[in-house]
């Protein structure tokens, strides 16, 4: 379980040495920190950071908050970057209410007066069922029973 300083992008660090000094200003070196700290964005529903960070041809004018969504688990598979242009493939693990799901895509990242902004992607939405015996979605290695709950 997190604590509340623990950075939700699973890192293991407290939020202030890992996203949250990209929360407060200090540009990601790469995609996959700025992937990290979005995704920590999310989770903390900083949205004013997650449209800051977007690239400004492909950014909506606004996000709206979403009290119903808990972020659970991010799962980098892959990233990295060539000159101007970086991807990061990743899965993040979610909740919606009593409802669980993984969001997995491969991101488009450009980065522009030496600041890396999320571009674009293709998000693939699967639902999960998990059973109360079956593994905590979170990644948390107990069983959902006795983790995050089915109720």
């Amino acid at each position: 379980m997190l604590s509340p300083t623990t950075c939700p992008c699973g890192s293991g660090l407290p939020l202030a040495d890992c996203c949250g000094r990209y929360h407060a200003g200090e540009p990601a070196p790469t995609p996959e920190a700025l992937m990290r700290s979005r995704y920590s964005g999310f989770a903390l529903q900083l949205t004013d950071y997650l449209l800051s960070t977007w690239h400004p041809s492909t950014r909506p004018s606004m996000l709206e908050r979403d009290a119903t969504t808990t972020w659970k688990r991010l799962e980098i598979l892959d990233s990295g970057e060539a000159g101007e242009s970086g991807w990061v493939h990743f899965r993040a693990t979610f909740r919606e209410g009593r409802r669980w799901a993984v969001l997995e895509e491969r991101s488009r990242f450009v980065r522009e007066a030496g600041h890396w902004t999320y571009l674009d992607g293709t998000p693939v939405v699967e639902r999960l069922k998990p059973g109360r015996n079956a593994p905590c979605p979170c990644g948390s290695g107990r069983k959902a029973k006795a983790c995050c709950g089915l109720s």
